[in-house]
C-alpha cells in the first residue's frame, strides 16, 4: 500500500472519526475510508476517483502536534478535494502534460529525420525548423506550468471549502503554518514525486528550484487568502 497507511481502527482513532462525520453530513457526501500513515512528519492526503471510493489519509506525526479544531481544518480540505473530484482532475492535468509531451517526441523526430539527419534538402524552409526547435524547448516547460497551475488552483480551492464546511479557517491556516514548519524539519525521504502533489502540504520541502516548480501554492499566501476568509465570516483576523 502507498505509504503504508493502514485502514483506521474507530476503537482506536473515535474522534477521526467522529470529526470526519461531522465534516462528510455538512458536507453532504458519503463517509470516506481513514487510513493512517506510520510517518513523523505531519501531513495528510486525500484519493479516489470519485465520492464513494474515496480515502482520507493522516501521518502519525499529523495526530501528535495539531489540535482537535487543526486537525479538522486539515480533514475539512482533504473532504474538499473528494468533493470537488481532485485526484480525476489531476489526472487529466498529467494527462494532457503526456500528450504535449507525444507532441515534443514528434518534433524532435520530424526535426531529426527532416531537418538534421539528412543532407537531402539542405535548403529546407528554415522558418519550420525554428517552429519545430521551439515546440521541443517551450512545450515541455508549458506542461509542467500547466500542471502547476492546475495543482495550485485546486489546493486554494480546497482551502476555501475547508473554511466553509469546518468554520474555522484561522484553525486551518494555523496547522498550515505548523505543517510546513514541520515539512522543513523532517522531509518525508520516502516521498514519491508523482504522488507529492497529492499532500496538503509538499512532503519534500527544498530549495529554490523545489518553489519555483511546487505544485502548491506558498503557505504564506494560502494563511493570508485563510484569513481574508475569517475576516469575511466575522472572525477576527
Amino acid at each position: 500500500a502507498m505509504y503504508r497507511a493502514r485502514e483506521a481502527d474507530e476503537n482506536e482513532f473515535p474522534f477521526l472519526y467522529r470529526i470526519v462525520r461531522r465534516l462528510a453530513m455538512k458536507a453532504n457526501m458519503p463517509m470516506p475510508r481513514i487510513y493512517i500513515i506510520p510517518a513523523m512528519q505531519p501531513n495528510a492526503f486525500a484519493t479516489g476517483r470519485d465520492q464513494k471510493h474515496a480515502a482520507i489519509a493522516v501521518t502519525e506525526g499529523l495526530l501528535r502536534i495539531l489540535n482537535e479544531d487543526e486537525i479538522e481544518g486539515v480533514l475539512a480540505h482533504e473532504l474538499t478535494h473528494v468533493r470537488n473530484r481532485d485526484t480525476l482532475i489531476s489526472a487529466i492535468a498529467a494527462t494532457i502534460a503526456g500528450a504535449i509531451m507525444v507532441i515534443v517526441r514528434m518534433a524532435q523526430w520530424m526535426l531529426w529525420f527532416g531537418g538534421l539527419g539528412s543532407n537531402r534538402d539542405r535548403n529546407g524552409n528554415p522558418l519550420q525548423l525554428i517552429l519545430l526547435i521551439l515546440v521541443i524547448i517551450i512545450a515541455p516547460i508549458a506542461a509542467i506550468i500547466i500542471q502547476l497551475a492546475i495543482s495550485r488552483s485546486r489546493e486554494y480551492l480546497a482551502d476555501e471549502g475547508a473554511a466553509y464546511i469546518s468554520g474555522k479557517p484561522l484553525a486551518l491556516a494555523s496547522a498550515l503554518a505548523k505543517l510546513e514548519a514541520a515539512a522543513q524539519r523532517l522531509p518525508m525521504t520516502n516521498a514519491n514525486p508523482s504522488t507529492a502533489h497529492m499532500f496538503i502540504v509538499h512532503p519534500a520541502h527544498g530549495d529554490v528550484l523545489w518553489k519555483l516548480f511546487s505544485t502548491h501554492p506558498p503557505i504564506s499566501e494560502r494563511i493570508a487568502r485563510l484569513r481574508e476568509i475569517a475576516a469575511r465570516m466575522g472572525q477576527l483576523a
